[in-house]
Protein backbone atom coordinates (compact mmCIF):
# COMPACT_ATOMS: atom_id res chain seq x y z
CA UNK A 1 0.00 0.00 0.00
CA UNK A 2 0.89 3.61 -0.59
CA UNK A 3 0.53 4.13 2.65
CA UNK A 4 3.24 2.18 4.36
CA UNK A 5 5.61 4.89 4.65
CA UNK A 6 2.91 7.23 6.77
CA UNK A 7 2.13 7.34 10.24
CA UNK A 8 -1.95 7.35 11.39
CA UNK A 9 -0.88 10.71 12.15
CA UNK A 10 -0.11 11.40 9.00
CA UNK A 11 -3.23 9.68 7.08
CA UNK A 12 -5.70 11.31 9.69
CA UNK A 13 -4.02 15.09 8.75
CA UNK A 14 -3.71 14.06 4.72
CA UNK A 15 -7.65 13.13 5.15
CA UNK A 16 -7.99 16.68 7.16
CA UNK A 17 -6.55 18.50 3.90
CA UNK A 18 -8.32 17.00 1.66
CA UNK A 19 -11.73 17.56 3.34
CA UNK A 20 -11.07 21.34 3.99
CA UNK A 21 -9.60 22.13 0.49
CA UNK A 22 -11.35 24.44 -1.82
CA UNK A 23 -11.38 23.63 -5.53
CA UNK A 24 -12.09 27.30 -6.59
CA UNK A 25 -8.88 28.43 -4.53
CA UNK A 26 -6.71 25.72 -6.04
CA UNK A 27 -7.56 26.58 -9.57
CA UNK A 28 -6.83 30.53 -8.55
CA UNK A 29 -3.39 29.26 -6.97
CA UNK A 30 -2.77 27.22 -10.00
CA UNK A 31 -3.76 29.84 -12.22
CA UNK A 32 -1.37 32.61 -10.24
CA UNK A 33 2.00 30.44 -9.95
CA UNK A 34 1.53 28.88 -13.66
CA UNK A 35 0.92 25.23 -12.62
CA UNK A 36 -0.74 22.74 -14.49
CA UNK A 37 -2.45 19.49 -13.77
CA UNK A 38 -2.81 16.49 -15.45
CA UNK A 39 -3.91 12.93 -14.66
CA UNK A 40 -4.63 9.85 -16.32
CA UNK A 41 -7.11 10.92 -18.86
CA UNK A 42 -4.50 13.81 -20.48
CA UNK A 43 -2.74 12.40 -23.22
CA UNK A 44 0.59 13.83 -21.91
CA UNK A 45 0.20 11.24 -18.54
CA UNK A 46 3.15 9.37 -18.17
CA UNK A 47 3.00 6.28 -19.51
CA UNK A 48 5.11 4.47 -16.31
CA UNK A 49 2.27 5.22 -14.55
CA UNK A 50 -0.59 3.14 -16.54
CA UNK A 51 -0.47 0.12 -14.25
CA UNK A 52 1.10 1.70 -11.66
CA UNK A 53 -1.52 0.77 -8.42
CA UNK A 54 0.79 3.34 -6.19
CA UNK A 55 0.35 5.76 -9.28
CA UNK A 56 -0.75 9.69 -8.25
CA UNK A 57 -4.30 10.49 -8.90
CA UNK A 58 -3.35 13.96 -10.33
CA UNK A 59 0.45 15.63 -10.89
CA UNK A 60 0.42 19.29 -10.67
CA UNK A 61 3.58 20.71 -12.63
CA UNK A 62 5.45 23.07 -14.36
CA UNK A 63 7.64 22.73 -17.43
CA UNK A 64 7.83 20.37 -20.39
CA UNK A 65 6.24 17.09 -19.73
CA UNK A 66 7.71 16.16 -23.20
CA UNK A 67 11.59 15.22 -20.99
CA UNK A 68 10.10 11.96 -19.27
CA UNK A 69 9.85 10.63 -22.93
CA UNK A 70 13.58 10.77 -23.21
CA UNK A 71 15.77 8.08 -21.23
CA UNK A 72 15.51 8.58 -17.54
CA UNK A 73 18.12 7.90 -14.55
CA UNK A 74 17.29 9.22 -10.75
CA UNK A 75 19.91 10.41 -8.91
CA UNK A 76 19.02 10.31 -5.25
CA UNK A 77 21.60 10.69 -2.13
CA UNK A 78 21.68 12.24 1.57
CA UNK A 79 21.15 15.61 2.62
CA UNK A 80 23.83 15.60 4.22
CA UNK A 81 26.36 14.79 1.52
CA UNK A 82 30.13 15.33 1.84
CA UNK A 83 32.08 17.76 -0.60
CA UNK A 84 32.76 14.52 -2.47
CA UNK A 85 29.19 12.96 -2.98
CA UNK A 86 28.03 16.53 -4.17
CA UNK A 87 30.60 16.42 -6.61
CA UNK A 88 30.21 13.09 -7.91
CA UNK A 89 26.57 13.84 -7.91
CA UNK A 90 27.26 17.08 -10.00
CA UNK A 91 29.60 15.27 -12.38
CA UNK A 92 27.09 12.92 -13.57
CA UNK A 93 24.03 15.27 -13.29
CA UNK A 94 26.31 17.20 -16.00
CA UNK A 95 27.79 14.19 -18.16
CA UNK A 96 24.30 12.34 -17.87
CA UNK A 97 22.65 15.23 -19.74
CA UNK A 98 25.70 16.01 -22.31
CA UNK A 99 24.52 11.89 -23.10
CA UNK A 100 20.41 13.21 -23.92
CA UNK A 101 19.50 11.86 -20.32
CA UNK A 102 16.81 13.22 -18.12
CA UNK A 103 17.98 13.72 -14.72
CA UNK A 104 15.10 12.76 -12.22
CA UNK A 105 15.67 14.23 -8.50
CA UNK A 106 14.14 15.53 -5.58
CA UNK A 107 15.50 18.99 -5.33
CA UNK A 108 16.57 18.61 -1.83
CA UNK A 109 19.63 19.92 -0.42
CA UNK A 110 22.48 17.46 -0.98
CA UNK A 111 22.82 15.12 -3.60
CA UNK A 112 19.69 16.06 -5.52
CA UNK A 113 20.12 19.79 -5.74
CA UNK A 114 23.88 19.06 -6.92
CA UNK A 115 22.54 16.66 -9.53
CA UNK A 116 20.49 18.97 -11.56
CA UNK A 117 23.07 22.16 -10.95
CA UNK A 118 25.05 19.50 -13.35
CA UNK A 119 22.38 19.65 -15.67
CA UNK A 120 22.38 22.83 -15.70
CA UNK A 121 26.10 23.51 -16.51
CA UNK A 122 25.62 20.79 -19.09
CA UNK A 123 23.03 23.20 -20.60
CA UNK A 124 24.92 26.38 -19.85
CA UNK A 125 27.63 24.95 -21.92
CA UNK A 126 26.06 23.89 -24.59
CA UNK A 127 24.28 27.39 -24.88
CA UNK A 128 28.00 28.82 -25.39
CA UNK A 129 28.34 26.36 -27.96
CA UNK A 130 29.29 27.41 -31.69
CA UNK A 131 25.56 27.34 -32.60
CA UNK A 132 23.88 28.05 -29.14
CA UNK A 133 21.96 24.87 -29.36
CA UNK A 134 21.11 22.44 -26.07
CA UNK A 135 18.53 20.36 -28.16
CA UNK A 136 20.98 17.43 -27.66
CA UNK A 137 21.09 17.65 -23.74
CA UNK A 138 18.99 16.39 -21.62
CA UNK A 139 16.92 18.15 -18.90
CA UNK A 140 16.02 18.09 -15.10
CA UNK A 141 13.05 16.70 -13.74
CA UNK A 142 11.78 17.20 -9.94
CA UNK A 143 9.82 15.44 -8.23
CA UNK A 144 9.04 17.89 -4.81
CA UNK A 145 7.08 17.74 -1.64
CA UNK A 146 5.07 20.63 -1.75
CA UNK A 147 3.00 23.07 -4.12
CA UNK A 148 5.24 24.07 -6.67
CA UNK A 149 4.61 27.63 -5.36
CA UNK A 150 6.22 26.93 -1.85
CA UNK A 151 10.35 25.99 -2.89
CA UNK A 152 12.20 23.91 -0.27
CA UNK A 153 14.58 24.03 0.83
CA UNK A 154 14.79 27.57 0.44
CA UNK A 155 18.37 27.82 -0.61
CA UNK A 156 17.41 25.88 -3.70
CA UNK A 157 14.73 28.37 -4.65
CA UNK A 158 17.01 29.59 -7.78
CA UNK A 159 17.56 26.21 -9.04
CA UNK A 160 13.91 24.81 -8.31
CA UNK A 161 12.78 27.85 -10.65
CA UNK A 162 15.29 27.30 -13.41
CA UNK A 163 13.47 23.24 -13.43
CA UNK A 164 10.55 25.02 -14.26
CA UNK A 165 11.57 26.79 -17.20
CA UNK A 166 14.36 24.26 -18.41
CA UNK A 167 12.95 21.07 -17.26
CA UNK A 168 9.79 19.72 -15.32
CA UNK A 169 8.71 20.65 -11.59
CA UNK A 170 5.88 18.35 -10.50
CA UNK A 171 4.19 17.69 -7.30
CA UNK A 172 1.74 16.01 -6.06
CA UNK A 173 0.53 18.49 -4.05
CA UNK A 174 -1.37 22.03 -5.11
CA UNK A 175 -0.09 25.25 -4.82
CA UNK A 176 0.46 26.96 -1.33
CA UNK A 177 0.87 23.29 0.29
CA UNK A 178 3.53 23.91 2.73
CA UNK A 179 6.45 20.67 2.85
CA UNK A 180 5.71 18.03 5.62
CA UNK A 181 7.98 15.07 6.65
CA UNK A 182 5.59 12.58 5.38
CA UNK A 183 4.97 13.85 2.27
CA UNK A 184 8.61 13.10 1.18
CA UNK A 185 8.30 9.31 1.41
CA UNK A 186 5.26 9.33 -1.06
CA UNK A 187 7.47 11.93 -3.05
CA UNK A 188 10.31 9.31 -3.43
CA UNK A 189 7.84 6.28 -4.92
CA UNK A 190 7.41 8.85 -8.02
CA UNK A 191 11.10 8.79 -8.15
CA UNK A 192 11.44 6.22 -8.34
CA UNK A 193 8.93 4.92 -10.93
CA UNK A 194 9.72 8.00 -13.49
CA UNK A 195 13.63 6.42 -13.19
CA UNK A 196 14.67 3.43 -15.71
CA UNK A 197 17.65 3.29 -13.47
CA UNK A 198 18.05 4.63 -10.06
CA UNK A 199 21.51 5.87 -8.81
CA UNK A 200 22.53 6.38 -5.33
CA UNK A 201 25.20 8.86 -4.42
CA UNK A 202 26.01 9.02 -0.78
CA UNK A 203 23.36 7.25 1.84
CA UNK A 204 23.37 6.27 5.49
CA UNK A 205 22.45 3.65 7.32
CA UNK A 206 18.63 4.69 7.04
CA UNK A 207 16.47 7.81 4.75
CA UNK A 208 14.73 8.99 1.86
CA UNK A 209 17.43 7.78 -0.51
CA UNK A 210 17.38 3.89 0.80
CA UNK A 211 13.25 4.11 0.69
CA UNK A 212 13.40 5.16 -2.50
CA UNK A 213 16.17 2.54 -3.94
CA UNK A 214 13.72 -0.08 -2.18
CA UNK A 215 10.78 1.11 -3.94
CA UNK A 216 12.86 1.10 -7.23
CA UNK A 217 13.80 -2.69 -6.20
CA UNK A 218 10.17 -3.43 -5.72
CA UNK A 219 9.57 -1.96 -9.06
CA UNK A 220 11.78 -4.29 -10.74
CA UNK A 221 14.46 -0.77 -11.28
CA UNK A 222 17.69 -1.16 -11.70
CA UNK A 223 19.92 0.40 -8.45
CA UNK A 224 22.92 1.23 -9.07
CA UNK A 225 25.22 2.89 -6.34
CA UNK A 226 28.78 5.41 -6.26
CA UNK A 227 31.16 3.51 -3.62
CA UNK A 228 32.12 4.81 -0.90
CA UNK A 229 34.76 4.69 2.06
CA UNK A 230 33.43 1.78 5.03
CA UNK A 231 35.12 4.75 7.51
CA UNK A 232 32.16 7.62 5.71
CA UNK A 233 29.08 7.59 7.84
CA UNK A 234 27.04 8.86 4.61
CA UNK A 235 28.16 5.87 2.49
CA UNK A 236 27.05 3.36 5.48
CA UNK A 237 23.84 2.96 3.12
CA UNK A 238 25.27 2.99 -0.40
CA UNK A 239 27.42 0.28 1.00
CA UNK A 240 24.97 -1.93 1.84
CA UNK A 241 23.06 -1.81 -1.26
CA UNK A 242 26.59 -3.04 -2.57
CA UNK A 243 26.44 -5.97 -0.35
CA UNK A 244 23.32 -6.85 -1.08
CA UNK A 245 24.56 -6.81 -5.19
CA UNK A 246 23.51 -3.29 -6.86
CA UNK A 247 25.84 -2.21 -9.71
CA UNK A 248 28.52 -0.31 -9.27
CA UNK A 249 28.76 3.34 -10.24
CA UNK A 250 32.18 4.56 -11.34
CA UNK A 251 31.23 7.01 -13.72
CA UNK A 252 28.11 8.10 -16.41
CA UNK A 253 29.72 5.83 -18.22
CA UNK A 254 28.73 2.59 -16.22
CA UNK A 255 25.54 4.27 -16.07
CA UNK A 256 25.03 4.88 -19.99
CA UNK A 257 26.36 1.55 -20.56
CA UNK A 258 23.67 -0.25 -18.89
CA UNK A 259 20.77 2.31 -20.68
CA UNK A 260 22.30 0.88 -24.09
CA UNK A 261 23.95 4.62 -24.20
CA UNK A 262 27.70 4.20 -23.81
CA UNK A 263 29.28 7.38 -26.05
CA UNK A 264 33.05 6.89 -24.35
CA UNK A 265 34.49 5.70 -27.46
CA UNK A 266 32.77 8.17 -29.76
CA UNK A 267 34.25 11.18 -27.72
CA UNK A 268 37.03 12.10 -25.21
CA UNK A 269 36.27 14.11 -21.97
CA UNK A 270 38.29 16.93 -21.97
CA UNK A 271 39.70 17.92 -18.50
CA UNK A 272 40.98 21.10 -18.12
CA UNK A 273 43.11 20.61 -14.53
CA UNK A 274 46.64 20.22 -15.03
CA UNK A 275 47.33 16.95 -15.13
CA UNK A 276 49.44 15.45 -11.47
CA UNK A 277 53.21 14.39 -12.01
CA UNK A 278 55.68 12.50 -9.51
CA UNK A 279 54.76 13.03 -5.90
CA UNK A 280 51.40 15.02 -6.58
CA UNK A 281 50.39 11.94 -8.52
CA UNK A 282 51.27 9.11 -5.96
CA UNK A 283 49.72 11.41 -3.41
CA UNK A 284 46.34 11.58 -5.69
CA UNK A 285 46.77 7.86 -6.74
CA UNK A 286 46.56 7.36 -2.92
CA UNK A 287 43.42 9.24 -2.09
CA UNK A 288 41.83 7.41 -5.14
CA UNK A 289 42.17 4.36 -3.06
CA UNK A 290 40.76 5.46 0.33
CA UNK A 291 40.38 9.14 2.11
CA UNK A 292 43.69 9.84 3.90
CA UNK A 293 45.08 11.81 5.90
CA UNK A 294 48.74 13.21 5.80
CA UNK A 295 50.08 10.75 7.80
CA UNK A 296 48.47 7.79 5.96
CA UNK A 297 50.07 9.60 2.76
CA UNK A 298 53.20 9.59 4.19
CA UNK A 299 53.43 5.99 4.98
CA UNK A 300 51.91 4.93 1.33
CA UNK A 301 53.87 7.69 -1.12
CA UNK A 302 57.43 7.09 1.52
CA UNK A 303 58.03 10.91 0.79
CA UNK A 304 57.97 13.30 3.75
CA UNK A 305 55.61 15.26 5.74
CA UNK A 306 56.45 18.81 3.99
CA UNK A 307 55.94 17.22 0.62
CA UNK A 308 52.90 15.35 1.21
CA UNK A 309 51.52 18.74 2.55
CA UNK A 310 52.26 20.43 -0.70
CA UNK A 311 51.35 18.12 -3.09
CA UNK A 312 47.78 17.80 -1.28
CA UNK A 313 47.53 21.64 -1.04
CA UNK A 314 48.49 21.42 -4.90
CA UNK A 315 46.31 19.43 -5.56
CA UNK A 316 43.44 20.89 -3.89
CA UNK A 317 43.93 24.03 -5.87
CA UNK A 318 43.86 22.69 -8.62
CA UNK A 319 40.34 20.47 -8.40
CA UNK A 320 41.75 17.58 -7.48
CA UNK A 321 41.78 16.79 -4.15
CA UNK A 322 38.91 17.84 -1.56
CA UNK A 323 40.19 18.58 2.58
CA UNK A 324 37.64 18.10 5.13
CA UNK A 325 38.75 17.77 9.02
CA UNK A 326 42.15 16.61 8.22
CA UNK A 327 40.62 13.94 5.24
CA UNK A 328 42.00 14.31 1.71
CA UNK A 329 39.63 12.87 -0.81
CA UNK A 330 38.90 13.25 -4.68
CA UNK A 331 36.58 15.36 -6.47
CA UNK A 332 35.95 13.19 -8.92
CA UNK A 333 36.76 9.41 -10.32
CA UNK A 334 40.54 8.64 -12.52
CA UNK A 335 37.89 6.28 -14.57
CA UNK A 336 36.13 9.47 -15.81
CA UNK A 337 39.03 11.06 -17.37
CA UNK A 338 39.94 10.77 -21.11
Amino acid sequence: MVTRHISDDGVSLLRQQAAGASVEAAVQRCRESATDVVDARDDAWPVVFANDAAAPAALFVRGDLSVLSARRVGIVGTRNATSAGRATARELGHDLADAGVTVVSGLARGIDGAAHEGVKASLANGADSADGSDSASGRAAAVVGSGLDVPYPLRHRDLWEWVGRHGLLMSEHPPGVTPEPWHFPLRNRIIAALSEVLVVVESRERGGSLITANLALDMGIEVMVVPGSPHNRSSAGTNQLLFEGAAVVRSADDVLTHLGLDHSRQHAVHDARPVPQGVQAAVLATCEQQPSTLDMIVGDVGCSVAEAALAAARLEQSGWLIEAAGWFEPTSSRLSRS
